[in-house]
């Protein structure tokens, strides 16, 4: 695949810090409730780690209470890759950074929260940034 932002591994690891670079570029995952915006109810974008992509509004953050942060929607279906993974031995969508292809999380369906799309975007703290509204 190709991205707008295209780095070697190098430039990436010089970039980013252990965590950040596991989580981003190895498909980590960062432990839950761990993550600086698990429970963040501050006002704002959040983007990127990695390029700066605005991602998500805090408008879409819901409490699901499963460890990380999670959103019903991405600000723009093109801000996001959506990308099968089996890799745990069941079938689940990857979520990537559309412009770098950070690894961000997950989305889930059919869980049965009250949210407008019923998805749950459940996304790495580590790999997004808060810039909080003016």
């Amino acid at each position: 695949m190709s991205y707008e932002i295209e780095k070697t591994e190098a430039e990436w690891r010089a970039q980013l810090s252990p965590e950040e670079y596991h989580v981003l570029r190895e498909a980590g995952t960062e432990r839950p409730f761990t993550g600086e915006y698990t429970d963040s109810k501050t006002v704002g974008v959040y983007g990127c780690r990695a390029c700066g992509a605005e991602l998500f509004s805090s408008e879409t953050k819901f409490d699901s209470h499963c460890g990380w942060p999670s959103y019903y929607a991405p600000l723009a279906g093109d801000r996001v890759q959506y990308i099968e993974d089996t890799s745990l031995g069941m079938r689940r969508v990857e979520v990537r950074c559309a412009r770098c292809g950070g690894h961000l999380g997950h989305v889930f369906e059919g869980e049965g929260y009250g949210t407008p799309t019923d998805q749950r975007y459940c996304i790495n703290s580590v790999s997004l940034t808060l810039k909080p509204a003016e």
